[in-house]
């Protein structure tokens, strides 16, 4: 068998102005009720104001629209920079980031793909495009993006939960629950996680791994699970036994070595092998005693 291989905070971004653009994140926490805020006095005309001139830009821009036609396209571009810049003008503009629901080594992936700078006009990001890229870091199962007004966004996430630590054609990986890599996260951050191993072993783990944890004095003496031609399992223990599973019929096997434990303690007495994969007959290999040592030479 190859060998295993084992192994919120306020972060800063890539700041386009001066100071840089604040993250804070909270790990795994739901999103904040904060309302909207209004802009500080002093920085910019009143929302009032804002209001009228974005009416009055858009009715300019819906009336140039329809006299120019293949224009359209170019035109509404322009539309929203100078709506952008209006609302931006006003104090709406990106000064910091929270991110819920990730854990640190999430969070430091989804600051990077999300690629925000500060002062940012916080109206002209496109939501919508900022989730889809989110939902690319392996860690995050599903994004939420929104705006808190006047100079705030929240990225909330739902993570995806690491099940075992996948070891295969000399690679190591950690899966999540089902059985897809997830690239980003160390396996030597993830020792405690179950070592699976082999062809196929990725895949078929979420339906083996939840027997076993039914039953913790087993999983605790299993070291790895190993995927024989794709088909079924065998569980090396950390005492180098073997228990060979059926292709078929797993948790019935299972069952069969509890009632062989039940009776006999086999799994604290010890053993070669244990084979299980006959669902009439469980053939068990007493392992062999050790070699009496030589006795050490006089005057030793």
């Amino acid at each position: 068998m190859p060998a295993a291989v084992r192994g919120g905070p306020r972060v800063e971004a890539k700041p386009r102005a001066k100071a840089p653009l604040k993250f804070a994140g909270r790990s795994r926490g739901k999103a904040s009720r904060a309302g909207a805020r209004t802009p500080r006095g002093g920085h910019g005309p009143s929302p009032k104001l804002i209001a009228a001139g974005t009416a009055a830009v858009l009715a300019l821009a819906l009336g140039v629209v329809l006299a120019t036609g293949h224009r359209a396209e170019r035109l509404s571009v322009a539309g929203r920079q100078a709506l952008d810049g209006r609302f931006a003008a006003a104090g709406f503009r990106l000064r910091a980031v929270r991110i819920e629901g990730a854990s640190p080594a999430a969070t430091a992936d989804i600051v990077k793909v999300a690629g925000l700078y500060k002062d940012e006009p916080l109206l002209g990001l496109d939501l919508d495009r900022l989730k889809q890229k989110v939902e690319t870091v392996g860690w995050v199962k599903q994004a939420r993006v929104v705006r808190l007004l006047p100079d705030t966004l929240v990225i909330s996430v739902v993570q995806r939960r690491q099940l075992a630590v996948w070891q295969h054609d000399g690679k190591t990986l950690v899966i999540d629950d089902h059985g897809q890599p997830i690239l980003e996260a160390d396996p030597a951050s993830f020792a405690s996680l179950p070592l699976v191993v082999g062809y196929g072993a990725a895949q078929a783990a979420p339906q083996i791994l939840p027997m076993l944890a039914q039953r913790p004095r087993l999983m605790a003496r299993v070291d790895a699970l190993v995927r024989v031609d794709d088909r079924r399992w065998d569980l090396r223990l950390k005492d180098g036994a073997l228990i060979q599973l059926p292709a078929v019929g797993q948790e019935d096997a299972l069952m069969q070595l509890e009632q062989l434990e039940d009776r006999s303690r086999v799994l604290e007495l010890g053993f070669e092998r244990i084979d299980l994969r006959n669902p009439d007959l469980v053939a068990v290999r007493p392992r062999e005693p050790a070699p009496p040592g030589r006795p050490e030479p006089a005057g030793a």
